[in-house]
């Protein structure tokens, strides 16, 4: 990996570099996506099956497209039990961390005849798209469904393109059934996505959407929204370690690489405060190349967006941490509870030589859908919030209101709007 002293300039450069991958710059998608949407929005089911055919190579119908009871059954029977334990061991962790955010509604009764409050409710129906095919991320699939479930969404539709068989993947769609969606159905892409927002004759539409994918589907995901809500516009994967010479540099090279071996547009950066710990972890990544399976993914990711920086204190560390504001943040350092205190942005926050990144994409309990590419500087890990809505609750007594009434006309006056004045004025006629 590359060795870099760190300064206002080079700190500058990574941070211009990591914007370019910003699924907002790629423009020449756009039209693409806009066409998929409108398509399906217009045609419904019918633009479903046609992408569906030409994206996935899967003729689907309205018989065909939400997977059976008896689908299900069979998945439950292709999953090894071994992992079928490990799944329900995160579950556990998940579904527990995530109990500790429910909100409740509140309200505030004062002598004066005022009742003041909040209503909570959770949102009638979400949409949780999940990447597919050949490949398997049960991992996300409990991410997304779990906070919808404790939230209490009573519809939770997961979408994902099924394989050239026209199957579900078994761990994906065992999963599924397991975290609690209440419908599953075989589509993929943009057009899952305008489904999902729209409605078809066989996927009615939903309130919000969630879920990673590639450039398309999150694409589709920014087009859709106003008509439906959606969790965020995700980047590709990212991790900064922010170390000291105490940290072993085995292990801060293994968990560099696994986020680099996400795809060639993931990040992996390490910032320390020594020039021993830099060589030491170059060192390990070389070696470690050399026998991991994703090794052309990993050299074109360590060489488009892999670092090392090496700070001159600890201070100008945690200051560019904070800038780059990573997705992943591993603090291994003398005292990382400390440290953690002076971070202000970032997705999730791994303290010490033992909390590993994939700790957190498994198993330990908080969500690993984070903001990416800089966001953290004002979004949060997806959670419960994310699938509840609030409603403001107002009650006056007339002696209440009696008391306030001339100020309310006034400030309503002020702006020049009348009827609002007057709304409030033939109270006290």
């Amino acid at each position: 990996m590359r060795i870099l002293k760190l300064d206002e300039q080079s700190r500058a450069n990574i941070l211009s570099d990591l914007l370019k991958r910003d699924p907002n710059n790629y423009t020449q998608y756009e039209d693409t996506v806009g066409e998929i949407v409108a398509s399906v929005k217009e045609q419904r089911d019918a633009a479903v099956f046609a992408y569906e055919e030409k994206f996935d190579g899967v003729k689907l119908d309205p018989t065909s497209i939400r997977v059976t009871d008896e689908e299900i059954e069979e998945a439950l029977r292709e999953v090894d039990p071994s992992l079928l334990t490990v799944i329900k061991k995160s579950m556990k962790n998940i579904r527990a961390y995530h109990e500790k955010q429910k909100r409740t509604s509140w309200f505030d009764v004062k002598p004066d005849g005022t009742i003041l409050g909040q209503k909570v409710t959770a949102l009638s129906s979400v949409g949780v798209y999940v990447p597919g095919g050949k490949a398997a991320y049960p991992s996300t699939v409990l991410m997304n469904i779990i906070p919808a479930e404790v939230a209490g969404v009573p519809r939770i539709v997961m979408v994902t393109p099924p394989g050239k068989d026209g199957r579900v993947n078994p761990v994906t769609l065992t999963a599924a059934h397991l975290a609690g969606a209440t419908e599953v159905y075989k589509v993929g892409g943009a057009q899952a996505i305008a489904a999902l927002a729209f409605g078809t004759e066989s996927i009615p539409r939903v309130n919000k959407i969630v879920g990673p994918g590639n450039i398309f589907v999150a694409l589709a995901k920014k087009a859709v929204y106003g008509h439906v809500s959606i969790d965020s516009i995700a980047g590709p994967s990212e991790i900064l370690v922010l170390a000291d010479d105490s940290a072993n540099p085995r292990y801060v090279a293994a968990d560099l690489l696994s986020q680099a071996e996400h795809d060639e547009l993931a990040s992996a950066i390490l910032v320390t405060t020594s020039m021993d710990l830099a060589r030491k972890v170059s060192a390990e990544v070389d070696g470690f190349l050399g026998s991991l399976s994703r090794k052309a993914i990993l050299e074109k990711s360590l060489d488009n967006y892999g670092y090392i920086l090496v700070a001159e204190s600890l201070d100008d560390a945690i200051e560019t941490a904070n800038e780059i504001a990573s997705e992943h943040l591993e603090i291994v350092t003398r005292n990382p509870f400390e440290v953690m205190t002076r971070i202000q942005n970032a997705g999730a926050i791994f303290l010490g030589e033992y909390s590993s990144e994939p700790l957190g994409d498994y198993f330990a309990g908080p969500n690993h859908v984070l903001p990416t590419n800089g966001t953290a500087k004002f979004f949060s890990p997806l959670g419960v919030d994310d699938f509840i809505k609030k409603s403001s609750i107002i009650y006056y007594s007339r002696n209440a209101l009696e008391a306030v009434h001339e100020d309310i006309e006034a400030f309503a006056k002020a702006e020049q709007l009348t009827a609002h004045a007057n709304s409030i004025h033939v109270r006290f006629e």
